[in-house]
């Protein structure tokens, strides 16, 4: 593999917070990307998400180095009359700047695209929103579970008849609008590789929702008719459910017609091939009895012997697992799905990398992410800024503590 990155050049401002844009910074940085965290003084919020139910609890700080890991931080109080220089003086040295402050705030800060491309315009602003830039709902707070999830229409299809809405697991929308988020920071990269111009690139939670929830919302735009909530016991599809092992192991099977006969054979009742409550055209109409006749066979064994009869027999099906099975599972390390992370410390040894992968290009191995303002005064000194104008602003508390203050303690 080359060990040349493809964004080795490439300088990234990330003054996003939570997981969705700086997760967009994260994949960069696995390709070489110069990264730099900004953050107020107290830290970003999810610095304490590990501690936050429903997070998986423990002494590491596990979410803080997946969606910040390879980066270098840089403290920042942005309300400081001394920070609106050193912002300045970031977005020329940027190539691309994430945020994902409320605008109504952004605008107070002066962080509006048009307040920051005065000073950079082959800056790609990369703007992440909840809702979107405009309608009545532009301004509202946004979380993943909130608009990702609920307001797609994604919240109201993954349940069970008769059960209410869940919860989803915690950054799962954000990580799928992260990847969204890059692939627009991408697209204006490339843009600019051709006009030579900068690019405002913008994107939402509900946008990336929407799309997650495309079948089921283009069938609403066209007016289709849609089943029930999904009831396990009477599935539109008895070839498309959920089902039991002996060994209490739940695994999904989704099949086409043309695989019922494989299906059928293979679980020793070739029987229902001649049933005719279950030819092709009559599957649908009477999917709660052949639910019952699979569930009283799959039942009869354990998931070992499905899985062999399944693999014979080229079904298509998925074993569920849950978390602490995934991270055993050999396709991950195999395919470098779950790769080695360097100095974090405790239990964190191994980090999950970003999901894309280019043929015949290493990424960069994984770093710890970086601890609040670890690198102040390198990158101001970067930046241009003397010793005298650093120790300034250290006294004035624009980087967080004065000095002096700091010592006290």
């Amino acid at each position: 593999m080359t060990t040349e990155n493809i964004f080795s050049d490439l300088k990234v401002v990330d003054l996003s917070s939570f997981i969705a844009g700086p997760s967009a910074a994260v994949i960069l940085s696995d390709y070489g990307a110069d990264v730099i965290k900004v953050e107020p003084p107290n830290g970003d919020t999810w610095r304490i998400g590990y501690k936050l139910p429903p997070q998986p609890r423990s002494h590491d700080n596990y979410p803080w180095h997946l969606n910040n890991r390879n980066k270098r931080g840089l403290s920042l109080d942005l309300k400081s009359p001394h920070a609106a220089e050193i912002l300045e003086r970031l977005v020329k040295w940027a190539d691309v700047f994430i945020v994902n402050t409320p605008h109504p705030a952004r605008k107070k800060l002066k962080l509006e695209y048009e307040d920051v491309a005065q000073w950079n315009p082959r800056l790609v602003y990369a703007d992440l929103t909840g809702y979107g830039e405009k309608g009545p709902d532009a301004s509202l707070p946004g979380f993943d579970i909130t608009a990702y999830w609920a307001r797609s229409g994604l919240l109201s299809l993954t349940r069970d008849a008769g059960a209410p809405p869940t919860l989803p697991p915690s950054g799962s929308g954000d990580h799928a609008t992260a990847v969204t988020l890059f692939s627009a920071i991408v697209t204006a990269l490339y843009r600019r590789e051709r006009t030579g111009k900068g690019s405002y690139v913008t994107t939402s939670l509900l946008a990336a929702g929407v799309w997650s929830c495309g079948v089921f919302v283009q069938g609403a735009l066209c007016d289709a008719t849609f089943f029930p909530l999904h009831d396990r016991l009477k599935p539109p599809n008895a070839l498309i459910n959920t089902y039991r092992a002996s060994d209490d192991i739940w695994f999904v099977l989704v099949l086409t017609p043309d695989h019922w006969p494989s299906l059928a054979k293979g679980i020793g009742r070739p029987d229902l091939l001649t049933d005719v409550r279950f030819d092709p055209g009559k599957l649908a109409a009477n999917s709660a009895d052949l639910t019952a006749i699979l569930d009283q066979v799959f039942v009869s064994q354990p998931i070992a012997h499905w899985q062999e009869v399944f693999d014979q027999g080229h079904i298509t099906y998925g074993i569920v697992h849950a978390p602490s099975e995934v991270v055993k599972d050999p396709q991950l390390k195999e395919n470098d799905i779950v790769v080695p992370l360097e100095g974090a410390g405790g239990n964190l040894n191994f980090t999950i990398s970003s999901p894309i992968q280019l043929h015949g290009v290493a990424k960069v191995p994984a770093k710890r992410a970086p601890e609040i303002g670890e690198h102040n005064d390198e990158i101001l000194k970067e930046l241009g800024f003397g010793a005298n104008e650093i120790e300034s602003l250290h006294a004035s508390g624009t980087l967080g503590v004065p000095i002096e203050r700091a010592k006290a303690s």
